[in-house]
């Protein structure tokens, strides 16, 4: 199907993981390269249907807390991810850019993630991967650059200018995966008037077909704004 006409920002809380992979009997890690193929499918099916604008939701400031071998097995795929699908990106017109802080993160993995970004820069389609992402990280980051700016009245339009994935739309549309009734501490600034989609599809199970629920969801809100 065709994404609706206003819609041209969507984003993935992709949770799940895990909970697949024990449901199944196997370690974590196992959830986690599921996911990352269910990852690659998704996203290249919003560019088809036309959706310029993706943000998936990685790899929060938070999950530093799990395991080490499950923290490790994540950015091991995240650098597989890099040398297998760079040729694909560029051939499908797809630039990378990745939101969040790089503190904490290896060099190895920082050198992968500069080559995607620098390989892909210009390109048509969006696609924001946040990594070591955290919405209330952002926005004081936002405000103390503009303080560093020298700014002594912020507005709003100025910490739009600020967040990591300006000058991009705010997302119309946040699909959470795994039947959790929150946001996560995901683009807490952008999501201000997002539609919400939850459904109990763990991540690694989500289809072209869950995708096309979520946008038949849409079309039925009433975005109103604030207004009437």
């Amino acid at each position: 199907m065709d994404c609706p006409a206003p819609l041209s920002h969507i984003a993935f809380i992709m949770d799940g993981n895990g909970r697949w992979a024990q449901k199944r009997g196997l370690p974590r890690e196992h959830g986690h390269k599921a996911g990352a193929e269910t990852f690659r499918r998704i996203v290249n099916y919003c560019g088809d249907i036309g959706i310029k604008y993706v943000t998936v939701y990685a790899f929060s400031t938070e999950n530093w807390k799990r395991p080490k071998r499950e923290v490790d097995a994540i950015f091991d795929l995240l650098c597989r991810y890099i040398d297998n699908y760079l040729p694909e990106l560029v051939m499908r017109g797809v630039s990378v850019k990745f939101i969040g802080e790089r503190s904490g993160i290896s060099k190895d993995v920082i050198k992968k993630i500069d080559l995607l970004e620098e390989k892909t820069d210009g390109l048509d389609k969006k696609l924001f991967i946040a990594l070591n992402y955290g919405g209330r990280a952002e926005i004081c980051g936002a405000v103390n650059r503009l303080i560093a700016e020298g700014k002594t009245k912020i507005n709003e339009d100025d910490i739009s200018s600020c967040i990591y994935t300006y000058p991009a739309p705010d997302p119309d549309l946040i699909v959470r995966t795994g039947g959790e009734y929150r946001i996560s501490n995901f683009m807490l600034w952008q999501a201000a008037y997002s539609e919400l989609y939850i459904t109990d599809t763990l991540w690694p199970d989500m289809t072209p077909s869950d995708v096309d629920l979520a946008l038949e969801e849409f079309k039925r809100r009433n975005r109103r704004y604030g207004g009437v």
